[in-house]
């Protein structure tokens, strides 16, 4: 969750005004498709609505295309996050074109490069033009797909190289710290559960009691937050000791595992305050960790235990190992002692006195089968 707040952040909303050509009469204006009445609409369908309105009024050409492209990602059932940012850039690359005199349907490769450098100039950070890059090509791709374009524009695609960007895990001194600065049986299980398992925010925060398997130590995740892909996570006895104390306490009523006032979910804001105040108890402030740190800590201290890159990028969900790897990266520790366990295999001529990876039980659970099924039950809305 983390993750989408610093994005979201990021959603080009400079541009959004109204365009002095549009006519008066409010039926002329653009109108989304029929879609039918929900009475309590979803935070997904607002955004929708919301992008949808600025594009319709806007009278931008090429407005009504990218009204049907939202909507074609909403009925996807693709996540909120994917539908304002693509709203928002796709508004933001509709007025820059305007404002230079020219339209969508008159694209070139020069186009988008200017909108890159225009983006670049407004001080926007690589990873965010980046991100910017992926969703304008998606919604070009769907205007070649329409034959709105030609094929051509897709050939040469402006790329940026990705700054080679660590993940900050917490050092175990300052975990220290934080875990004895933890106060209430809900906080201390939330903060656990983020740090044992590694799951992201949005994922624990989702969780309903009838996802979690105790017997097993282990906690089903139906649908990811970034991936759609289900999963399982473990967590450890600590973790379990304070699981366990939280379900005592609280209100067995509720669905979700950590619910706020109305009985629904936590909201995040919630939980990162249980973690900001926790870190201002323990004086760690000034060093900027975030909820998002505890998994970024969860994955290196994985790998500086011996676990397989590919196992861990099963248990933190990530569909490209190349994400994974750069926790291997950070591990100077596990490198070290690779090093000199290799050298004193070829120093004894090949022969191996022990296993080349840490093996414990725990291990053994991640590596069963059933860690590797994806599971069809999805979550409500």
């Amino acid at each position: 969750m983390t993750e989408a707040i610093h994005i979201q952040k990021d959603v080009p909303t400079a541009h959004w005004r109204i365009n002095p050509r549009i006519r008066k009469n409010s039926s002329q204006l653009i109108r989304p498709s029929p879609q039918p009445q929900i009475r309590s609409p979803t935070d997904k369908r607002r955004i929708l609505d919301r992008f949808s309105h600025h594009l319709a009024v806007s009278a931008l050409p090429g407005a009504e295309l990218a009204i049907e492209y939202l909507y074609s990602k909403y009925i996807r059932n693709l996540s909120i996050h994917t539908i304002r940012q693509t709203g928002g850039v796709v508004l933001s690359f509709f007025q820059f074109l305007y404002d230079d005199g020219t339209t969508i349907f008159t694209l070139t490769r020069r186009d988008i490069g200017s909108f890159v450098e225009y983006e670049q100039d407004r001080g926007l950070r690589p990873v965010s033009v980046i991100g910017y890059l992926r969703a304008l090509y998606a919604f070009i791709a769907y205007l070649v797909k329409e034959e709105i374009l030609p094929q051509e524009i897709m050939q040469r695609k402006i790329r940026i190289q990705e700054p080679e960007t660590l993940p900050k895990a917490i050092p175990q001194e300052d975990i220290q710290l934080l875990l004895d600065k933890i106060a209430g049986v809900r906080d201390r299980a939330l903060i656990l559960l983020l740090l044992r398992t590694g799951m992201r925010i949005g994922e624990l925060l989702a969780i309903q009691i009838n996802d979690i398997v105790l017997s097993d130590r282990k906690i089903l995740i139906y649908l990811g937050s970034k991936n759609y892909q289900g999963r399982a996570v473990y967590f450890s006895e600590d973790a379990e000791h304070a699981l366990k104390h939280w379900l005592r306490t609280r209100d067995n009523k509720k669905r979700y595992l950590f619910y706020g006032t109305p009985g629904e979910q936590l909201s995040y804001s919630t939980a990162w305050g249980v973690m900001r105040k926790t870190l201002e108890r323990a004086g760690l402030v000034h060093k900027k960790y975030s909820l998002h740190s505890l998994r970024h800590t969860f994955a290196t201290d994985m790998i500086n235990a011996g676990m397989r890159v590919e196992v861990l990028q099963q248990l933190l969900g990530h569909q490209s190992i190349e994400l994974t790897m750069r926790y291997a990266k950070l591990s100077a520790k596990t490198r070290e002692q690779d090093y000199f366990r290799a050298m004193q295999i070829i120093e004894k001529g090949g022969k191996r006195d022990e296993p080349y990876r840490v093996s414990n039980a725990l291990q053994k659970v991640f590596e069963e089968k059933k860690l590797l099924q994806s599971y069809d039950k999805k979550l409500p809305e």
